[in-house]
């Protein structure tokens, strides 16, 4: 069917569910988690009870199918598939991952869902919605790369990249330790989470750019 050849289609979709995503990303970094912090008991209550599960479910799915039309897109752009457009896509998938793998697992707990340890349950939330928060930058510069810049493309049976390896190292470094690591200083904050995504982005950009 054309319709799944269309890039356009699909991009336009992609482009849509990415910023329902991001933005509510953005919105539990910024907002709410601020907000909770200094809200009285009743209005930290009121938000749990029925702010936060509504805005997590259009937050998870909005993920999901910022996915799944990012991997339709996947496929019909493998011919120009390059260095930028792999890093940004693994940083997708690893925030969508912790997303439903992490994030919302753990904030069921949170919120009164599932029965657990609620401390630990925010703490690992809390870690892998900063480390999605971290990753969004360079992950929105990469996700309209394929429109917008020509890349350094790669073929597919030479994956020696200096640069895209690299790159997958910072990565999974940085994935590492929103699973089994803690909260650091470049994240702890919303300053230091935004200034420590920008910095990542121009870290990228150097990295596919000179090497």
């Amino acid at each position: 069917m054309e319709l799944f050849t269309d890039q356009a289609f699909f991009r336009s979709f992609h482009v849509l569910f990415g910023i329902a995503w991001i933005g509510l990303l953005y919105y539990f970094n910024f907002v709410q988690t601020e907000y909770v912090k200094v809200a009285d008991p009743e209005a930290k209550a009121d938000v749990m009870k029925k702010l936060a599960p509504n805005a997590l479910w259009w937050f998870r799915w909005a993920a999901f199918f910022t996915f799944l039309t990012g991997l339709i897109l996947f496929y019909q752009i493998t011919a120009r598939i390059g260095t930028e457009i792999l890093l940004g896509a693994t940083m997708g998938t690893i925030m969508m991952l912790n997303v439903w793998g992490i994030i919302w697992r753990n904030q069921k707990i949170v919120l009164g869902m599932k029965e657990g340890d609620v401390a630990v349950a925010a703490a690992k939330a809390g870690l892998a919605s900063r480390t999605n928060t971290l990753f969004s930058v360079p992950m929105l510069m990469y996700m309209v790369y394929s429109a917008h810049a020509a890349g350094s493309y790669i073929a597919f049976d030479s994956w020696s990249s200096t640069s895209l390896i690299i790159g997958l190292i910072i990565i999974f470094a940085i994935e590492a330790n929103a699973i089994w690591g803690k909260m650091l200083p470049p994240i702890a904050s919303v300053r230091a989470v935004i200034t420590s995504s920008f910095i990542l982005a121009i870290i990228f950009k150097l990295i596919t750019d000179l090497l």
